[in-house]
């Protein structure tokens, strides 16, 4: 049930962006890190929405570990640096665990950054395409 009011909530506040606001597009992520107690990966994608340098980015994927498979969902506000960082904050949900982290993209080449994600019981490296 929170897993959903959280679902809820960030459909809400997608929606509740003004019409101002541009799609920045479809992106896909990769991340090696420790969740639910475990090391794995994830494979995830999501759809960023930005206005002015800020975006909104729900998102949802697998996280691979000890030969299972879990689902997750994220939602991401971040503030992109111009021709720098991404720095902002995320929400994880994945069963009956919410995560909240901060997260950190540096970019190696254009639409490809190197990114972390820190929180408590939650931290994962990786490598973000698009948005």
């Amino acid at each position: 049930m929170k897993n959903f009011r959280l679902a809820l909530t960030a459909a809400a506040l997608a929606a509740a962006l003004p019409a101002t606001a541009h799609a920045e597009g479809l992106g896909a992520e990769i991340n090696y890190g420790r969740a639910d107690g475990h090391w794995g990966t994830e494979i995830g994608a999501g759809y960023a929405m930005g206005i002015a340098g800020f975006s909104l980015t729900p998102g949802g994927g697998v996280y691979l570990r000890d030969g299972d498979t879990k689902l997750y969902g994220r939602v991401e506000a971040a503030y992109t640096l111009p021709m720098s960082a991404t720095i902002g904050a995320g929400v994880r949900f994945s069963g009956d665990n919410i995560r909240p982290y901060a997260t950190l993209a540096m970019p190696i080449i254009p639409k490809l950054r190197a990114k972390a994600n820190v929180g408590p019981k939650y931290y994962a490296v990786g490598l973000t395409l698009g948005y």
